[in-house]
């Protein structure tokens, strides 16, 4: 009589470094839109990146969300050679004449209808990136005041050091009509401790104007907008035009996405475009200028009302 002998059991598959989650023990999770340190080198990750593990359909995952399984770093732009008389991390903007500034969705935000703080990518006409903008702000901030919060925001460069701040103390928000008391002002640090200059909104009736001023207060050219009641589902620019003259000499746009993600994320993206010699600190106040005008016309306004707490 033969002896029954066990049949050979194959080992178990190893988990350790073949990107496998091992069930009952959370995988490695990459944050969104944060800088990842990884071999001493700075990377961050797309916001339109879905990271799924590779072995999510054997527990019955759709195969259309299996790609991409790994998030492509973003291409930062090379630093160029620092001009004279230049505020330092400010040299990508002395060779530019254009710059994009795409604001991230925030899923969160989305979902439960409450403010978080806004993240921007900042970019040249090639897609590669300049700044990374994050707002610095608390709950009690963001929950009772909305769009008309104060706020602080600080643009960091590929080595992940600050290099502009951006602040904007709090005042109450009426587009069409604003009274004196609630004009807008935001102010610019380059470096962080060194004003460079302001953005002060002007009184107006319909058409929105700014001025932009040096560190002194003293103007340096206008920024005028379209009449409020004729920019729905569209391009809305800002003309940039020089104190004394008629025509502009750039713009800044704000891009209409379409209905469907317009009302869904909010998010919005700014194309600012001025002249190739215009002075660094002047291109530095207009890239500033694109997130007042994002928290003053575009943001969704707040808060809550009481029927929603």
């Amino acid at each position: 009589m033969e002896s029954k002998q066990p049949l050979p059991t194959e080992p178990p598959p190893d988990y350790s470094d073949q990107g496998y989650a091992v069930p009952g023990y959370p995988g490695t999770q990459v944050q969104v839109g944060i800088p990842q340190d990884a071999s001493g080198l700075l990377q961050y990750r797309s916001q339109s990146t879905l990271i799924v593990q590779p072995n999510a359909l054997s527990y019955g995952a759709l195969q259309a969300l299996s790609a991409p399984t790994t998030a492509e770093p973003v291409v930062w732009m090379p630093a160029p050679p620092v001009p004279p008389k230049c505020p330092p991390g400010l040299e990508y903007l002395s060779q530019m004449d254009q710059v994009i500034v795409d604001q991230q969705p925030e899923l969160m935000e989305m979902i439960s209808g409450y403010e978080s703080c806004n993240k921007y990518e900042v970019k040249n006409p090639t897609g590669q990136w300049i700044y990374f903008a994050v707002e610095e702000n608390d709950d009690y901030n963001l929950y009772r005041y909305g769009t008309a919060r104060s706020f602080i925001i600080k643009l960091f460069d590929s080595t992940n050091q600050p290099v502009m701040q951006l602040s904007r103390n709090f005042h109450c928000i009426c587009c069409c009509f604003p009274c004196i008391c609630c004009l807008q002002k935001l102010e610019v640090q380059a470096p962080l401790g060194t004003v460079i200059g302001y953005v002060k909104q002007k009184y107006y009736v319909c058409t929105p104007r700014f001025v932009i001023q040096n560190e002194a207060g003293e103007n340096i050219v206008k920024l005028v907008g379209p009449n409020l009641c004729n920019v729905r589902f569209r391009d809305v620019p800002f003309e940039i035009i020089p104190l004394n003259q008629k025509s502009a000499i750039g713009k800044i746009i704000r891009k209409w996405k379409g209905f469907a993600i317009e009302t869904t994320s909010g998010a919005s993206t700014f194309i600012t475009q001025f002249p190739m010699d215009l002075e660094v600190k002047t291109k530095a106040l207009l890239l500033g200028a694109c997130f007042l005008l994002d928290f003053m016309f575009n943001e969704r306004t707040g808060p809550p009302r009481r029927d929603q707490r």
